[in-house]
Order: structure tokens, then sequence, then C-alpha cells
């Protein structure tokens, strides 16, 4: 019975064992997003929490909004370009309520380019949920050179 048990505990163990280690396997391979918001902005915290959601791990860093704007200005944000929360994944800017999708096609697809942008706030993008009220809006990829175009269309 002594034996049985230990190659039970054994078996037991190595199963957790594994699951853990493939669990730390999946989150190395999982893109990180810093995130700099308002520590009193619930949507950048409600957008913060959709990337989690959708295999992101998320660094949130709440900043004073002086520091939040030059953030911004220093990764070639514009005031027409710009919403509350500035990220940043693998080597981009991720502006706003970008949906996890975008960014998650930015990264396979790896533009020329600083990263995207939802301008604004609009209704119904991620982490601006209202019921079933919804704004059209579009993901814009910013080029380097400042301009940008449409990257992802929602209606």
């Amino acid at each position: 019975m002594y034996n049985k048990m230990n190659r039970r505990t054994f078996l037991v163990a190595s199963a957790a064992a594994t699951g853990l280690a493939g669990q730390a396997a999946a989150q190395a391979r999982a893109p990180r997003v810093e995130v700099y918001k308002s520590p009193t902005c619930g949507c950048c915290t409600a957008w913060a929490r959709h990337m989690a959601q959708n295999s992101f791990l998320v660094d949130a860093r709440d900043v004073d909004q002086q520091t939040l704007n030059a953030l911004k200005e220093r990764s070639g944000i514009t005031r027409a370009l710009a919403s509350c929360h500035t990220a940043f994944v693998d080597g981009y800017v991720v502006e706003g309520h970008v949906p996890a999708s975008d960014v998650q096609r930015l990264l396979a697809e790896q533009p020329d380019a600083l990263g995207l942008t939802v301008p604004g706030m609009p209704i119904g993008s991620p982490g601006m949920e209202m019921g079933n009220q919804r704004d059209a809006f579009d993901t814009l990829l910013v080029m380097r050179d400042g301009s940008f175009e449409v990257f992802e269309r929602r209606v």
C-alpha cells in the first residue's frame, strides 16, 4: 500500500507540475502591455481588464495627467489622435480603447508603424461599454511620419 500511495502522490504531483509549467510557458509567450493611465479613470482600468481577458499580460501604471500627456507626445500621439490612456506592447504604442483583436493583428502583421489608436472614447469600444449602445469607430494605424490610415472599421 505504501508504494501505491507514493506512486499516486507522484502522479498527482507530476500532473500538477506539468499544468503549472504549461501555464508558465503560456504566460512567457503572452505579449506584455504596459498601460499608463490616470488613477481615477475607470474606463482605462476596464480596458486593461479587456486586454488581460484576451491573453495579454498587463502592467497598469497610474500616472498624473502631465506625465501622461508628455508620454503621449514623446510617443508621437498628437492631440487629434489621443484618448485617455497610452499603452506599449512589443515596440508599438496603443492609444485609447483599441480592441485586443486589433492589437493581436498588429503584432501578427508587424507593420512599420508607431502603433494603433482609437481617438476619443467611443461608446461600445473596449472599456467604454454601455449596454447595447454602440458608436461606430475606426482603429487607426499611426505611421512613423505622423500620418495614419484606417486599420479596422467598426460600424
